[in-house]
């Protein structure tokens, strides 16, 4: 069957002016090329180690901001697209969040398991992030929780959460403290 492509920004979040993030594409297939688009301006691609291609966003600035998409190619011929990945560029002015899990950082199969993204500024919504996901998940507006049931294998990996106030004029926070959560 057709190969599909993975894209994710590692590590996650808005990124503050002049900071670095690196775009990582993903395919299951290793003997082609792979090429980066924002938009329909098509990049270069930095560095490709068999099925992995990564992109460095290095001292960013407004026009790193925008829609990335990752092509996988054989021969010249576009086989795989990824989905969309939205990159932002934001000043970040508010603190940084704390994030905790329970019962902890090391659970069996099956458990339930609560993230919570802990934000000094009152009237804040919380994303949290897991590394290797394209998209966040939003948190409950009232406590910054997170309710995952029934965790697999799957579910583990890296997480981090990033807030922003309701405001007119949306202010984000540095990115918090990562987890690594550990699924036995």
């Amino acid at each position: 069957g057709a190969p599909t492509i993975s894209i994710f920004q590692k590590p996650p979040g808005v990124i503050p002016p002049g900071g670095s993030t690196t775009i990582c594409c993903i395919c299951q297939r290793s003997y082609g090329s792979f090429v980066l688009y924002r938009g329909s301006h098509r990049l270069h691609t930095l560095e490709q180690s068999g099925s992995r291609a990564e992109f460095s966003i290095s001292n960013a600035t407004h026009k790193d901001r925008g829609t990335y998409i990752c092509h996988y190619l054989e021969g010249g011929t576009v086989l795989a697209r990824s989905e969309e990945l939205e990159v932002s560029v934001e000043e970040l002015h508010l603190p940084r969040p704390d994030l905790s899990v329970l019962p902890g950082h090391k659970v069996t199969a099956g458990a339930d398991v609560m993230f919570r993204c802990t934000s000094t500024h009152p009237s804040t919504v919380c994303y949290l992030y897991l590394e290797g996901q394209t998209r966040a998940q939003l948190l409950s507006r009232e406590q910054g929780d997170y309710n995952l049931s029934h965790v697999q294998k799957g579910d583990s990996g890296r997480y981090s959460c990033q807030c922003y106030t309701m405001n007119a004029s949306r202010e984000w926070s540095a990115v918090s403290n990562t987890l690594d959560l550990v699924v036995r």
